[in-house]
């Protein structure tokens, strides 16, 4: 996939399913080779928020839904705690296909590089195009680099912030909160998660 216009979408103006349906056509970078299909976000249209990740799980890649993995359910359940249905928000992710190294049966997950991110931009910002949300939001690293044109860590940026002409939030990736060992920083990190969620809330009425 690449940054700019693929060839065979110039002149052309698809919908939401028509842009997701090329997609799978795409074979601008090396990740199609191994995943099983580019993954797309879903949500309504013209939804109010957008969550942006980094790129589909396993879960994600077999079954061809963005946030259906552990991730996506800790997401879900925070949307929840949060007070907002994930059925009225777009999620998506900045990378489409799943980067991953085989060891044995399983497949581990690899971070996409810079290169990765840069591929597929043009992709993420026609579906921010399509969608016109009111606040776009960035989960972890990857998301923040995709949307800001550059890399910048979590901790330094997040809360609120602009991603061009978008009104923007970052905040951790949900995976990140799967990964702390101690149960009490689990707590506290996802507490610190959830108000994240409510401040989005806040943020997308006004």
């Amino acid at each position: 996939m690449a940054s700019h216009t693929p060839a065979y979408l110039i002149g052309t103006h698809p919908t939401l399913d028509g842009l997701r349906q090329a997609a799978q056509q795409c074979h601008g970078c090396d990740l199609y080779l191994h995943a099983t299909q580019a993954v797309m976000g879903e949500g309504p249209v013209h939804a109010r928020v957008m969550f942006v990740g980094e790129q589909p799980g396993n879960d994600e890649d077999l079954k061809g839904r963005p946030f259906v993995g552990p991730a996506g359910r800790l997401l879900e359940r925070a949307l929840g705690d949060a007070d907002i249905p994930r059925e009225t928000v777009y999620v998506t992710n900045a990378v489409k296909h799943f980067k991953y190294i085989q060891r044995g049966k399983r497949r581990m997950h690899q971070k996409p590089s810079a290169a990765d991110i840069q591929k597929y931009r043009w992709w993420l910002f026609k579906e921010l195009g399509f969608v016109q949300p009111r606040l776009v939001v960035a989960l972890g690293s990857t998301a923040i680099q995709a949307l800001a044109g550059k890399a910048l860590p979590v901790s330094r940026v997040r809360g609120e912030m602009r991603f061009g002409g978008w009104r923007g939030y970052a905040t951790v990736h949900p995976s990140y909160l799967l990964r702390i060992p101690d149960e009490a920083d689990k707590r506290r990190a996802y507490a610190e998660f959830r108000r994240d969620l409510e401040r989005v809330r806040s943020l997308a009425v006004q």
